[in-house]
């Protein structure tokens, strides 16, 4: 067993006995992830508290049903995850199982047209302004899809752990990621045409 797992084993024991000195190490561990995961997925600071929140309260109501086959971080992550999702259903007013099947392609519009983005400075993309671009498109996925994508290419989760948080297969991870990206291209495609054309 690698030095990770007898952590996080220790960890789990400490936990699941109520040890309260561990539990505020798995908060101050966690905190700042799924803070920024919550305010990505809502884009709205005091929901995201609300979520950060509710996810260390279920912790640690449910932390005896936790057994260790995950990381706990990946456990954390799903609870977070299950929290913004209620929160943007409450928002529409509709129902949506995060784990229905895929639509099928017919109808779904594919992007029109893709820029590269590669001639564009390092500096550029870096920007205040670009960051702000990329989180109003991310803002424009639909809510399965902008956690895929959050999780994967935002917090650096593998597949398997990213599957495992939206607890769907890896192939049906991949294909909300690749969605995501897609539209996110198409997206910030008029974005950085402008710029490139400002270059000229």
């Amino acid at each position: 067993m690698s030095n990770d797992n007898n952590t996080q084993t220790v960890e789990l024991t400490a936990l699941q006995r109520g040890d309260r000195g561990a539990f505020a190490l798995m908060v101050d561990a966690n905190s700042d992830q799924i803070y920024r995961l919550a305010l990505k997925m809502l884009g709205n600071e005091q929901d995201a508290e609300d979520v950060l929140q509710e996810t260390f309260i279920k912790a640690f109501k449910n932390i005896h049903r936790f057994e260790g086959r995950s990381k706990l971080s990946t456990w954390l992550y799903r609870i977070a995850v299950n929290e913004s999702l209620m929160i943007l259903r409450k928002r529409k007013g509709i129902t949506v199982d995060i784990d229905q099947d895929f639509e099928t392609d017919d109808g779904e519009l594919m992007p029109r047209q893709i820029t590269d983005w590669c001639c564009l400075p390092e500096k550029e993309l870096m920007s205040a302004e670009t960051r702000h671009a990329i989180d109003q498109a991310i803002k424009t996925l639909s809510d399965t899809n902008r956690a895929a994508f959050l999780l994967r290419d935002v917090e650096g989760l593998s597949t398997q752990e990213a599957a495992e948080v939206l607890n769907i297969s890896e192939s049906a991870l991949k294909v909300r990621l690749m969605r995501a990206r897609m539209a996110l291209r198409e997206s910030l495609t008029g974005y950085f045409s402008d710029k490139m054309q400002s270059k000229v």
